[in-house]
């Protein structure tokens, strides 16, 4: 026998065994989306059989395998527009499995190795199978407290940022940092996209983010949007309302197109917090905060994104008639310097958690008073002051600052009692540096007296690897109950619910006794470093 036949020989053993673990590895991992015939499921998951999208991208196809597939492809003269994640194989097993499927069905044929796969793998998100496996662990749920259950909901496709419902205890709407909104049915368990970043008309930007999210009482979803546009002189941050228009034949919310739109330079550096939280208020009006574009106030360097610090509707909230075809913004409240959520008390007292800077500075919750006709909104002291004392104090160790203007007057945050959350054992105005309050939301008279008449806090935890006294603060929910003193000032008894979690970023009444919690990622602390994929929804409900 001649080497070339014989090499041909050991190729086409070699074949064999790579398609038959292949197939076991297929039927395992891929055949409840595509099929076991690899038809895939029409608009839904793309087919396998007779696949061009497969013959033309080799490579594309790797790395949907190892780094997940998230925008729209067409195959087979179809558009798809699903949501893949990445799969926990490593490079052998990624080869042997696309191996079995490029031989298939009809399909081109050829041999995908291990070393294909790596080298698609290094240029990914996860550039080793150990990183990726290690990202990829959901950690054990934490003890529900007493005389709540606790058990993992659903496992999401992409990181989400916000939950909307009537709250009646139904399906509810999941919504995507990126745009992309989700319906989720808990007795059923079926989780469906319903809206893509490409459906949102008008948008003038690929960079967009998705930060805020409320249902009305019609059904229609209302969704805060910020884009990044470059233009001349400065890039900026094109923001906005955008609101479904109309629904689809399950009746879901679909079409969302703008509502109000403005626009300010972009933030100088990472510090760009854009538009965020959006919700009603009892007064019927729109709710909206409007996140800082510096970290502290400090000018820029760079003539492109805006040398100046804060604008006039940056750094904090607005309120504006939804019934308004032309929406104007009224500003309620200042110095607040990224409130991601919001929300009113039992009483109608309206409050914010704000995400505070770099420095080692506490994160604040406010009371939000709105002006009257002919008064100025009350100033919250960023970013001259964080908690309670100046930034000349040298309490907020920031340089760059500015210098307060005259005479200020500012509120002071709410200030926390502990036991959970504050700072050097002291009571703190609110919660522990770096900690990152997310959602929050009100529990009344209807809730167990453990946690009625309070609010539940989600702290999403340190971005930075700062000192070790705030490193690993956060990734919780925190129950606090308000009193207010004689001198006006409010305070808050403060107490652990729920921890640790995975960067919990929203709270969600779901219906009577019903609670659920958004997890954005999988990682329950900082320390590790690993790497993030997306995360879960958690439900918590009263025992009977």
């Amino acid at each position: 026998m001649s080497t070339a036949v014989a090499r041909a020989a050991e190729l086409t053993d070699e074949l064999a065994a790579a398609m038959a673990r292949g197939q076991s590895l297929f039927a395992a991992n891929c055949a409840i989306c595509h099929g076991a015939t690899g038809d895939g499921v029409t608009t839904i998951y793309p087919p396998l059989a007779k696949s061009d999208w497969l013959a033309a991208n080799r490579s594309a196809a790797i790395r949907a395998i190892v780094a997940g597939l998230g925008e729209e492809i067409t195959v087979n003269g179809r558009v798809f527009r699903g949501q893949m994640p990445a799969i926990i194989l490593d490079d052998a097993q990624v080869a042997d499995v696309l191996t079995y499927v490029v031989n298939s069905w009809d399909n081109t044929g050829g041999r995908v190795t291990a070393d294909n796969v790596a080298a698609v793998r290094a240029t990914a998100g996860f550039k080793t199978f150990e990183a990726l496996k290690t990202a990829a662990d959901f950690r054990p749920l934490p003890t529900a407290p007493e005389g709540f259950a606790l058990r993992e909901l659903v496992r999401l496709p992409d990181f989400a940022v916000r939950l909307a419902s009537d709250g009646k205890g139904g399906k509810f709407y999941i919504l995507g940092r990126d745009g992309g909104v989700w319906r989720f049915e808990p007795v059923s368990g079926n989780l469906k996209q319903i809206i893509w970043p490409q459906d949102y008309v008008g948008l003038k930007s690929d960079d967009l983010k998705t930060l805020g999210f409320v249902c009305d009482d019609t059904g229609r979803l209302w969704i805060t949007v910020n884009q990044r546009v470059v233009a001349k002189p400065v890039v900026l941050n094109e923001c906005g309302i955008y609101r479904t228009t109309g629904f689809d034949a399950e009746g879901d919310p679909i079409a969302p197109q703008p509502w109000m739109q403005t626009s300010y330079p972009w933030g100088i550096g990472p510090y760009n917090h854009g538009v965020s939280d959006i919700r009603f208020g009892r007064d019927g009006l729109l709710y909206v905060s409007s996140g800082s574009r510096t970290d502290a106030g400090e000018t820029g360097v760079f003539s492109h994104l805006g040398k100046m610090g804060e604008v006039d509707i940056t750094g904090a909230m607005w309120r504006l008639d939804p019934k308004s075809a032309a929406p104007k913004i009224e500003i309620i409240a200042r110095g607040i310097r990224n409130a991601f959520s919001f929300n009113w008390d039992g009483a109608g007292n309206l409050f914010t958690v704000s995400n505070g800077p770099d420095a080692h500075a506490p994160e604040e919750m406010d009371h939000i008073v709105p002006p009257k006709p002919g008064e100025a909104p009350r100033h919250h002291g960023f970013p001259y002051q964080m908690g309670d004392a100046p930034a000349a104090h040298r309490w907020y160790e920031h340089t760059m600052v500015p210098p307060p203007p005259p005479n200020p007057d500012y509120v002071l945050p709410v200030l926390n009692l502990g036991p959970a959350g504050i700072m050097d054992g002291k009571p703190t105005s609110t919660f522990n540096a770096h900690t990152s309050p997310t959602g929050l939301t009100w529990l009344g008279a209807d809730w167990p007296a453990s946690v009625r008449n309070g609010f539940l806090v989600a702290r999403i935890g340190s971005f930075l690897a700062g000192p070790a006294e705030g490193e690993e603060h956060g990734f919780d929910v925190l129950h606090l109950r308000l009193e207010r003193r004689d001198d006006g000032r409010w305070t808050a008894r403060t107490t652990s619910v729920l921890a640790p979690l995975g960067r919990p970023v929203d709270v969600h009444i779901a219906g009577p006794g019903k609670l659920y919690v958004l997890e954005y990622t999988r990682q329950t602390e900082l320390r590790s470093r690993v790497g993030w994929l997306p995360g879960r929804i958690l439900e918590l409900t009263v025992k009977p």
